[in-house]
C-alpha cells in the first residue's frame, strides 16, 4: 500500500502594513477608516497578508515624506515590530516622497501606494491580450516619474565600501547612473509609444464593432457598479452564461457580451465591464479607454449596487463620479441593489427602491426579483420616451431615419444646416443623439454636448 504523498506546502504570504492619511479639506467617498479596510481588502486580493495598519490626520501635505516626521519614525517602528515586508500607503505617493520614504524604511521593505497595488491586481487578473496591454501601459506610466528613485536606489547598493556617494575603483557611478536613467526612460518611451499604438488598434476594432452592433438595432445594455457588487453574477443570471465569479475585487477585467432575451421579444446585448473604486487610477482609467468606451456607447446601463454593504450609499457615489468622468453620465440607468437575499431588513431594501426612480430590488445569485428588472430594463429601453430637441446635419441621413422609425415625431423643421426635430426618444436611443442636442431660444448654437433639451424646460 502506497503511502499518501503530502500535499506541497504553500509558500508563506508577504506581510503588509498599512498606512492612510486624511488631509484636511480634502475629505474621500469613504471615511478614513473605511478606506482602510477596502485596502485591506485590496492586500488580501493581492495575495498579502495584513499585519497592522496606522494613520494620520494632517494639515497639509508633509514636503518631503507625506506624512510628519514623528510619524515615519513611528511607522518604522510598527514595521520592525511587524515583521512586515511590504507598506501600503492608502493615498498616492509622487516620486520624491517615495524616494523619501523609501530612505527611511530601508532596502528589505517594500513600499507601495494604492495605485501600484490596484496596477498589481489588475496584472495578475488580466486574461485577454487587450486586457494585459492596457495593464502594462497603465504600468510603465506609472513607473516613467519614478525611475530616478529606481536608479539611485541600484546605485547606493552598487557603491559597496564607497558609501552613499557610490564608487568602483574609485569611479563615481553619478555619471553612468545618470546614462543608464536616460537610456531606460528612452527604452520606456518606445514601450509606452507601442501600447498605445497596438490599444489604438484595439479602440478601432471596437468601434467597428459597435457600428455593426447598431446597425443590428439591439441595444447594447453596460453593467456599470462598484469592484465586487455582482455584476458577474447578474450577467449569467440573465443571459444563462458561465462568465467567472468570484467573491474577491476586480475579479474580472476584460468586458464579456452576452444576448439577453427580455420579456416582450426583445434582444438585448449585455455587457460586464470593470469593477469602479474609489480613487481609481488616472493611468487605469486612460489605459482602460478602449473598454471604457463600451460603457459610454451604451443605450442602456444597469448600475449594480450591493445593498448589504455598509458603504452602499458612498460606492454609489463613486460610481456616478466615475460616469461623470468618462463622460457616461447621460445614459439612462437602472439601478439595481443587489443581494437582497442576505439583507436583515426587507423594509429597508424595498424604501431603497422606492426612494430611486427605475430601480429594482433583486439577487443575482438566486434569481429573486429578476422578472421585475426584465420588465423595467424594457421600459426603459423601449416603452418609456423623454422629450427631446435636436438638429440634425443632412448627412446624419441614418439618424434621422432613426427618429422617424423609433421615435414619435412632434414638429419637423429645415433649414440650409440641417432638420430640427421637435419628438419624444426611447431611453435607448438617447446617447446616440446627445450631440446633436438644440436649444430654439439660440438658434445659431447648438447644445454643449451634456444634456439632451427638454421642451418643458423651453416654455
Amino acid at each position: 500500500m502506497s503511502k499518501k504523498q503530502p500535499e506541497p506546502t504553500r509558500p508563506p504570504r508577504q506581510r503588509a502594513f498599512l498606512v492612510a492619511v486624511e488631509i484636511k479639506g480634502q475629505p474621500g467617498i469613504l471615511s478614513m477608516e473605511d478606506s482602510l479596510e477596502e485596502l485591506a481588502l485590496l492586500a488580501d486580493t493581492a495575495g498579502l497578508e495584513v499585519v497592522g495598519q496606522t494613520y494620520q490626520r494632517i494639515d497639509h501635505i508633509h514636503a518631503g515624506t507625506f506624512i510628519g516626521s514623528g510619524k515615519v519614525l513611528e511607522v518604522v517602528a510598527l514595521v520592525e515590530e511587524t515583521l512586515a515586508d511590504v507598506v501600503i500607503f492608502d493615498n498616492e505617493l509622487a516620486p520624491t516622497h517615495q524616494r523619501e520614504l523609501e530612505e527611511k524604511l530601508g532596502t528589505k521593505v517594500l513600499l507601495l501606494d494604492r495605485t501600484a497595488l490596484i496596477l498589481d491586481i489588475f496584472a495578475q487578473h488580466a486574461q485577454t491580450r487587450e486586457g494585459a496591454l492596457q495593464v502594462e501601459l497603465a504600468q510603465y506610466e506609472y513607473r516613467l516619474p519614478r525611475l530616478t528613485r529606481a536608479w539611485t536606489h541600484l546605485a547606493r547598493q552598487a557603491g559597496g565600501g564607497g558609501g552613499r556617494t557610490g564608487s568602483v575603483g574609485g569611479v563615481g557611478l553619478r555619471g553612468p547612473g545618470e546614462t543608464q536613467l536616460e537610456v531606460d526612460r528612452r527604452e520606456i518611451n518606445k514601450k509606452i509609444s507601442r501600447l498605445k499604438n497596438e490599444l489604438e488598434k484595439v479602440r478601432a476594432h471596437r468601434e467597428r464593432y459597435r457600428a455593426q452592433r447598431k446597425r443590428s438595432q439591439i441595444p447594447i445594455v453596460a453593467l456599470v457598479g462598484y469592484t465586487n457588487a455582482g455584476k458577474s453574477t447578474l450577467l449569467n443570471r440573465l443571459s444563462h452564461s458561465d462568465v467567472y465569479v468570484a467573491n474577491q475585487l476586480f475579479a474580472t477585467l476584460d468586458p464579456t457580451t452576452r444576448r439577453v432575451n427580455l420579456p416582450g421579444g426583445h434582444l438585448a446585448l449585455l455587457t460586464d465591464t470593470v469593477g469602479f473604486i474609489q480613487k481609481l487610477p488616472t493611468q487605469l482609467v486612460a489605459a482602460f479607454r478602449a473598454t471604457l468606451e463600451e460603457i459610454s456607447e451604451a443605450d442602456l446601463l444597469i448600475h449594480v449596487v450591493d445593498i448589504t454593504h455598509p458603504n452602499a450609499l458612498a460606492q454609489w457615489e463613486s460610481v456616478q463620479q466615475t460616469l461623470k468622468d468618462i463622460k457616461a453620465d447621460h445614459i439612462p440607468v437602472v439601478t439595481v441593489f443587489n443581494k437582497m437575499d442576505q439583507l436583515q431588513d426587507a423594509a429597508y431594501g424595498e424604501e431603497t427602491v422606492q426612494s430611486l426612480p427605475n430601480s429594482a430590488l433583486i439577487s443575482a445569485r438566486t434569481g429573486a426579483g429578476m422578472s421585475d428588472l426584465t420588465a423595467l430594463i424594457e421600459k426603459v429601453l423601449f416603452e418609456q420616451f423623454q422629450p427631446v430637441i435636436v438638429k440634425l446635419p443632412y448627412q446624419q441621413g441614418q439618424l434621422i431615419s432613426l427618429f422617424h422609425e423609433f421615435g414619435q415625431v412632434e414638429r419637423f423643421e429645415q433649414d440650409r444646416s440641417g432638420v430640427i426635430i421637435h419628438g419624444n426618444l426611447p431611453g435607448r436611443l438617447l446617447a446616440q443623439f446627445q450631440t446633436f442636442a438644440y436649444d430654439p431660444s439660440k438658434p445659431d448654437v447648438d447644445v454643449e454636448p451634456g444634456g439632451l433639451v427638454d421642451p418643458e424646460e423651453m416654455i
